[in-house]
């Protein structure tokens, strides 16, 4: 059986935080079960972008400082590390509230700029991950529970993304964005190359709608753990009741029969999961579900019609250029002032929404994809 422990935690306040913590990793034999005296342990939160924590973009400063103090009383060294999309990690990390955590509690931070080639056993048979994630001793992984324009879902496998570093992430986008099953394949094969050996999920204040960067806070006031982070990923979802059909990740480790995925081999601790499942479901980005599931040549004739697509409002873009920088296929130009999108170029990851920092882009549906989703319940 894969436990997951689920805690109430109703809000940032930093003792309710540590207090929640330790009752949270109890039922998992504490963090002295995962950590070692002496061992170099990586936190690898959510740093997407410079935002500050009450926006819910990144995991929240006070329970990075609350796993760090559990490290340093097990007598780990902990340090934080993560490779943000776009902007100088410094900066990230002082908005975010991090650098200050770190700086307070004598943790390490860590940038993930140098990369090492591993071999992969899976469908990506090379992928360059950041040697600081794969030279610590123990990695704990710290995402936020948010909703994901391309994934439904960003949790557990997902957060582990951050492992590949900076602009090599656009590559892996053009690579594999293109088709929503085998991204989910990447990211996971990244995590079963070098798991966390510990997951803890802030979801006090979640993330819905047009998430990961775009989306709406929502208070859920949960902690949740575990040591398999696909279990971990099924319990999230569950909790924020996001149909199967659209967790991408859980998808595709079903199809691997990858160890967590089924729901019959997790035993849920701590706060019931009846207690802890949102009463509203989350509010869930509007996916273009449909074009991945179309024969190659009804794709092609029928995408503008049956997708959604990234739209500039230009009321707020500032033409920074971020968008068209970190475009996996380079879609986006700017032409006479104003951006402008080559949409058959265009592979719909959403990259250009993520790493937006003035929240400029918007999504619109194809007109039968709207038909669709009107008379489908998701």
């Amino acid at each position: 059986m894969h436990t997951v422990s689920i805690e109430r935690v109703p809000s940032y306040d930093g003792e309710l935080v540590a207090s929640g913590l330790r009752r949270l990793l109890e039922p998992l034999g504490g963090m002295g079960a995962f950590v070692r005296p002496g061992e170099r342990v990586l936190i690898k939160p959510n740093l997407l972008m410079g935002k500050f924590p009450e926006a819910a973009v990144t995991t929240h400063p006070e329970v990075v400082r609350g796993v760090i103090e559990e490290v340093k009383r097990a007598g780990g060294i902990p340090l934080v590390g993560d490779s943000p999309g776009i902007g100088s990690y410094g900066k990230i990390t002082e908005q975010t509230g991090i650098a200050a955590v770190c700086r307070e509690s004598g943790a390490e931070l860590v940038e993930f700029r140098e990369t090492v080639t591993v071999q992969g056993s899976g469908l990506f048979r090379e992928i360059r991950l950041a040697r600081p994630y794969l030279e610590a001793d123990r990695i704990i992984n710290l995402p936020k529970l948010k909703t994901h324009e391309m994934m439904t879902m960003t949790c557990a496998v997902k957060n582990l993304f951050g492992a590949v570093v900076g602009t090599a992430k656009a590559g892996w986008h053009l690579k594999a964005g293109a088709d929503r099953e085998l991204f989910a394949r990447m990211i996971l094969e990244i995590c079963l190359f070098r798991p966390p050996d510990l997951t803890i999920v802030d979801a006090i204040v979640a993330m819905e709608g047009n998430g990961p960067s775009s989306g709406d806070p929502k208070q859920v006031g949960l902690l949740l753990a575990g040591e398999n982070a696909v279990a971990v990923d099924v319990i999230a979802g569950e909790i924020a009741g996001i149909p199967k059909q659209l967790l991408f990740v859980e998808q595709a480790a079903r199809k691997l029969a990858v160890e967590g995925v089924r729901r019959e081999s997790i035993l849920t601790v701590g706060l019931s999961l009846q207690e802890a499942c949102s009463p509203v479901p989350f509010r869930l980005p509007p996916l273009s579900d449909v074009q991945f599931g179309l024969p190659r040549f009804l794709k092609n004739r029928l995408r503008s019609l049956l997708t959604t697509r990234p739209v500039v409002d230009a009321g707020k873009c500032v033409l920074c250029g971020i968008c068209r920088d970190t475009c996996p296929p380079a879609a986006i130009t700017i032409r006479e002032k104003r951006l402008s999108f080559d949409y058959r170029a265009c592979i719909r990851c959403f990259c250009c929404r993520e790493l937006c920092p003035h929240d400029a882009l918007n999504v619109k549906e194809g007109a039968i994809l709207r038909l669709v989703n009107k008379f489908t319940k998701r």
